[in-house]
């Protein structure tokens, strides 16, 4: 009783306090694309250009790999951005900032059309190089993510152009802007990066493509539903019956969307945190460290592409253990599933059912009006994303003034995300999960430790729309509060 007289006079303090607002930067991006050399590239341009109000593309380069070693395709960028363009006037009417067909058209390039690091070195630039670096000298303080598709020996070739060409104080300032997810290794050049800048911000699943943590995104998990990356589901609610745009994603030819990972979690959602690949978003978890050689699936499908024992730390694979929530036909909306998915895909995999119902209702933009289209619920906080609580007191966190722009009824999720804070052992909330307020008490630490908290706000429209808000609580052994 004196715990619920407690949680009762806190929650009606938090009533009191003003939601807390919530805004974040767009992030700006360069592609490579090896488009053609696989369906999977236009499935994911596709998917790009619905976000394209909320990510600055800066550049769309038309690349080798692997598996096309010898020619480019910009031409297949640019028929996708002319369906989109005529698009682009209907999605304008859901969210504003949707930039028109010609200045996207504007920015692609054609990167080099030699393989891998036949194409770095003197003599050897092309005008995809070239955007790259005008990108990074831009007097713009954001860094600049670049999202390797394909080969990456069009950024090496930048790369080596500030290595010969600027002081090492400018070299150091321009690789520091930069942050690069290449989908595994598609030409020799990415090992060669790696080696030659130990300081480059470089997210990869290295080694064969079994070992990369991008195929979670279209991967079947035994025993769970993958309704959302069925054939049929691609069909219904992305390929037929919405437009142009949606007429151009081609069907799957060997894995759905392979590249998208390298996206999403630039994508503005509440929950991503592009700077901070450990602490988990749509696009997967990452942790920074030097795999060894035989944990990359080294014997396994490369494209031929030699694998070798990384020289450096990198961003790479990170495993989550995830028991999802399953809908309850009576009582408790939700409970918890009767299995558990572990594993590096899992970190991409427990957020798939959410990024496809978020691709399928923005597809609906390209066509339907604004009240014919469902639209992502806004999350606001009672207090701050971060907060300090000393060794045994109690904290509240809660989510009650969230709202949605079509007035649909939301619900809730909180749930901790073990992995992604220094505090890993389980901290049971109470009242129910699904409740927009919940209560906690803070472990008895000896030191600072960090828990992360994750409130899932979805609406009951079509399809569900799931946007999140994020609180780090740091738990202290002294004096602290909340």
């Amino acid at each position: 009783m004196r715990s619920l007289s407690i949680t009762a006079m806190l929650a009606a303090l938090l009533a009191c306090v003003p939601a807390v607002g919530f805004a974040e930067p767009k992030q700006r991006l360069i592609v490579l694309s090896d488009i053609e050399a696989d369906p999977d590239d236009s499935q994911s341009l596709v998917r790009l250009l619905l976000y394209a109000n909320q990510i600055d593309i800066e550049g769309i380069v038309a690349t080798t790999s692997t598996h096309q070693k010898s020619r480019i395709a910009p031409e297949s960028l640019q028929a996708i951005i002319d369906a989109y363009g005529r698009v682009q006037p209907n999605l304008s009417k859901h969210e504003p900032d949707f930039p028109k067909a010609e200045a996207l058209k504007a920015v692609v390039r054609s990167g080099s059309q030699l393989y891998g690091m036949q194409g770095v070195g003197d003599g050897k630039d092309s005008p995809g190089s070239d955007a790259i670096l005008k990108a990074l000298e831009k007097k713009d303080a954001r860094p600049l993510w670049v999202a390797v598709w394909g080969g990456a020996n069009t950024l090496a070739q930048a790369l080596y152009r500030i290595s010969h060409d600027r002081t090492p104080e400018q070299a150091a300032r321009l690789v520091s802007k930069l942050r690069v997810y290449t989908i595994s290794d598609q030409d020799d050049s990415g090992f060669w990066i790696r080696t030659q800048f130990p300081e480059l911000f470089y997210i990869v699943s290295p080694g064969g493509y079994g070992n990369g943590t991008w195929t979670g995104i279209h991967t079947a998990e035994p025993g769970f539903d993958s309704t959302e990356v069925s054939n049929h589901w691609i069909a219904t609610h992305i390929q037929q019956g919405h437009g142009p745009l949606g007429a151009m994603y081609p069907d799957v030819s060997f894995g759905m969307e392979g590249d998208t990972p390298s996206f999403l979690s630039l994508i503005p959602n509440g929950l991503n945190a592009p700077e901070h690949p450990d602490w988990g978003g749509w696009g997967g978890r990452y942790e920074w460290y030097t795999p060894a050689l035989e944990t990359t699936n080294p014997e396994g499908f490369t494209g031929n592409v030699p694998v070798l024992q990384e020289p450096r730390a990198i961003w790479t694979n990170a495993v989550d253990s995830y028991r999802p929530m399953v809908y309850n036909d009576y009582g408790r909306n939700v409970r918890a599933h009767d299995k558990v998915s572990t594993g590096y895909r899992t970190t991409i995999w427990r957020w798939r059912k959410e990024f496809q119902n978020d691709f399928a209702a923005r597809m609906d933009w390209s066509t339907q009006p604004y009240e014919g289209a469902n639209h992502p619920p806004v999350v606001k906080l009672g207090h701050g994303d971060r907060l300090t609580v000393k060794s045994g007191d109690g904290f509240m966190m809660s989510a009650a003034g969230s709202t949605d722009p079509d007035g649909d009824s939301l619900s809730y999720l909180w749930f901790q995300y073990p992995e992604a804070g220094s505090y890993k052992k389980e901290i049971k909330l109470g009242y129910a999960e699904n409740h927009h307020t919940v209560w906690g008490q803070a472990p008895v630490v000896s030191k600072a430790e960090t828990a992360h908290f994750i409130v899932q706000v979805t609406d009951k429209g079509s399809p569900t729309l799931t946007r999140y808000r994020r609180v780090i609580v740091t738990f202290t052994p002294g004096d602290g509060g909340n």
